[in-house]
């Protein structure tokens, strides 16, 4: 039964890129840095182990899908019988259910000094294994597939996918030695009947003694480096000893295999150092370098990179001083983008997508939110459209903010203001400071904090992130007004009817106001944009103006929406944003189809943002294979939308200039996913359990009453011990914000200089 469940997957995993055909140039024609001025190989470690079980069929079978020139690594170990397999560890039961299978046959042993309690080949011959099933070996991914079939694979069943390339790593020789099995023997046996790309090694004595016995000019010998401190088993000297003798390793190699950070190192606080010389040193000597340890859901990922991937693949392939010749990866599918598709671009690329990048509160993944360094970096990353999500203050200054309880977007609220901590139950908020309880001058005084969605995932962002200032909503709209490059500003109101009711602040009329003084209420050649989940906010200033244009935000995750709510809707919006969980429907992070709701708002010419994109993996589902930009393509070329609202503008701004996207086929790797895709390879068993249906929008979602009369507020005293900072649209506030925008420039500048 298992062999039709088999069949059928393979169907759908050739279905998964119905529409992608093409291969890709994988940036032939270029000046590449390798030592060969050849693009880098990407080598596809077990196959997309990132997504399906290392070394099983389906991860090799994805790999050849979206990396159709990667090289496939099979880490090769040899049964009791003699017969090489592709196996991720030495320990079986670390990747594969075999401790269930035989459950009293593990073994002590020792490997390379160590000794290794556990189940190993050396045990088993090939038919035992067989009933075998390999499992992914890394638990924060998905675990759905690991009740799938998926059997070990000898280095032949490989062979007979017909990857790209093969590349065979053998890192246990010493021990296979032990137990009278000869992987010399088998290597040479191999060679003859197909062709072995490469064949690396972290054992000295294996690649001395079987490079006389390959035929030459056909396989080339890799030293593998799993750890600088450790000894290497024949020489008995650490890996770091031997790589200061090159000259040594070219005797006995053409290439060398070496964790990344070799190339470009970290400090104790996970910062990139400046890259070190080894590539240039390995290549004066001959000798090709290929970096490894390469996953897009790294738990730990300098924090240069902001979190995308092809950020950190770029560092190492294109950079005016070096390119490594080839990275090893667990999702070869972003690598090979990364050298088709992004490289050697710059930001006067054209664009070659069509859709708005909205800033959420400035670059905020890489700054504190809503701080004028985080709307300068946004800029520069490329934001078509600026957003200020808008405070008040309790002196009825308004400014940007994206939280109303200031312990979400500053460091130092909770302590510096512990007299005004409340429990708002009408805004379900508990032991907040807010906004409204403070002056302008007060909240000036507090620190800018970074945001951390991800803190139980352990992924925290920038923590070197210090400086920058919040912004009245004038002094916002001044800068906005000042970017040439941003097309647009996006104001959002919240809590209107709440502040005008229970604190007697007018948010909807204090920011039609500013805007007024602005000279933004009769723009024609940049957008104004006002976005509210408050249908009433809308209606308000559609009543009294018709020179904004009015966003309605859905403020819940939704699987449909009536015709005759669409309708209601534009009676006062022009355009809607959505969440991304309701452009897809998905269970425990699986996507299981696309909903109706952006081809119905399109069907009546409403235009759709959908919110809100970030980099880190956890913020994706499963089939975007942890890449930021997969999600985005996803979104912009299968759905359509119009816009996507970013925490990381970079990102999306370099997606929609990349080459790939003018290709007049597209590669595999730039075209979107298929909702739905993975389900064919989860038995019903192993199943997330299902979700509850997100609900369909209809026009009683829309009911609200008027906004309420502003109630008059009694006067609040000002009990901060700082002065009122300058204006930025006075004197000294204009060299304020110079000072600011030349060190975050000078900032932007430094970093892509290190990178």
């Amino acid at each position: 039964m298992w062999k039709l469940h088999r069949s059928l997957c393979m169907i759908s995993l050739l279905l998964l890129c119905s529409s992608a055909t093409a291969k890709g140039s994988r940036g032939r024609g270029r000046n590449w840095l390798t030592l060969s001025g050849e693009p880098p190989i990407v080598i596809a470690r077990g196959g997309f182990s990132g997504v399906f079980a290392d070394s099983s069929e389906y991860a090799y079978r994805l790999a050849q899908l979206y990396a159709p020139n990667s090289q496939a690594l099979c880490n090769v170990q040899l049964t009791k019988d003699g017969i090489g397999v592709c196996l991720a560890d030495i320990k079986l039961d670390n990747a594969s259910n075999i401790n269930v299978i035989y459950s009293d046959r593990n073994s002590s042993y020792n490997v390379n000094g160590e000794q290794v309690i556990g189940w190993f080949s050396v045990d088993f011959t090939l038919d035992e294994l067989a009933l075998v099933n390999l499992q992914q070996n890394i638990y924060s991914r998905a675990p759905y597939f690991d009740g799938t079939p998926m059997p070990i694979l000898t280095v032949k069943d490989v062979v007979s996918l017909k990857p790209h390339g093969l590349w065979l790593n053998i890192p246990y020789d010493e021990f296979f030695k032990q137990h009278n099995l000869s992987m010399s023997s088998f290597i040479v046996s191999a060679s003859k009947s197909y062709t072995i790309s490469y064949i690396s090694s972290p054992e000295v004595g294996f690649l001395r003694s079987i490079g006389p016995r390959l035929r030459t000019g056909r396989t080339k010998l890799v030293f593998q480096v799993p750890r600088g401190d450790i000894t290497e088993p024949s020489t008995k000297q650490t890996y770091d000893t031997l790589l200061l003798n090159l000259t040594f390793i070219k005797s006995f190699a053409s290439g060398i295999l070496v964790p990344k950070t070799y190339i470009w190192p970290l400090d104790s606080s996970y910062y990139l150092q400046g890259h070190t010389a080894f590539v240039t040193d390995a290549h004066k000597a001959g000798l090709e370098v290929f970096a490894s340890n390469f996953a897009n859901d790294a738990s730990v990922i300098p924090y240069n990179y902001s979190y995308d991937p092809v950020n950190e693949y770029l560092s190492f392939i294109d950079n005016s001083q070096f390119s490594v010749d080839g990275v090893l990866s667990d999702f070869p599918l972003t690598p090979s983008a990364a050298i088709d598709c992004f490289s050697h671009m710059n930001k006067n690329d054209p664009i070659q997508a069509k859709f708005l990048i909205i800033s959420s509160e400035g670059a905020s993944g890489d700054l504190p939110s809503c701080t004028d360094m985080a709307y300068i970096k946004a800029v520069s990353d490329g934001v078509d459209i600026l957003d200020c999500p808008v405070q008040v203050t309790s002196d009825g200054i308004p400014f940007c903010l994206g939280s109303i309880d200031l312990r979400q977007k500053t460091e130092n609220a909770a302590m510096q203001f512990s007299n005004r901590i409340a429990t708002n139950t009408d805004l379900n908020i508990k032991n907040g400071v807010f906004t409204y309880n403070l002056t302008w001058s007060e909240i000036q005084s507090l620190k800018p904090g970074m945001t951390n969605p991800y803190t139980n995932y352990n992924l925290f962002r920038n923590p070197k992130a210090v400086g920058g200032s919040f912004l009245p909503l004038s002094e916002f709209l001044s800068f906005a007004s000042n970017a040439s490059s941003v097309s647009g500003v996006l104001i959002s109101i919240e809590n209107a009817a709440y502040l005008a009711e229970n604190q007697g602040l007018g948010v909807t009329d204090i920011v039609l106001d500013t805007l007024n003084k602005a000279g933004y209420n009769n723009r024609t050649t940049r957008r104004t944009m006002i976005k509210s989940s408050e249908s009433a906010v809308l209606k308000k200033i559609k009543s009294s103006s018709s020179n904004y244009e009015l966003v309605y935000e859905v403020d819940k995750n939704i699987r449909d929406i009536s015709n005759d709510t669409i309708l209601a809707i534009k009676t006062f919006a022009s355009a809607v944003v959505v969440s991304k969980n309701s452009v897809f429907s998905s269970d425990g992070g699986i996507l299981t189809s696309d909903t109706k709701v952006v081809p119905k708002l399109h069907d009546f010419k409403l235009p759709v943002y959908v919110s809100t994109f970030r980099n880190e993996y956890v913020s994706q589902a499963w089939d975007y294979f942890s890449d930021p930009y997969m999600e985005i393509n996803t979104h912009v070329n299968y759905m359509e939308v119009d816009g996507v609202i970013t925490e990381y503008p970079a990102t999306a701004s370099r997606f929609r200039r990349n080459r790939c996207l003018g290709y007049k086929t597209k590669p595999n790797y730039m075209t979107p996913v298929q909702p739905g895709g993975l389900l064919p390879f989860i038995t019903k068993s192993s199943m997330p359990p299902a979700e509850a249906p997100e609900p369909v929008w209809t026009e009683s979602d829309l009911a609200e009453a008027p906004l309420p009369p502003v109630r008059k507020r009694l006067p609040t005293l000002d009990t901060s011990n700082s002065s009122t900072s300058p204006a930025l649209n006075s004197p000294n506030g204009q060299s304020r914000l110079v000072a600011s925008s030349i060190f975050a420039i000078i900032s932007t500048v430094c970093s892509a200089i290190l990178l």
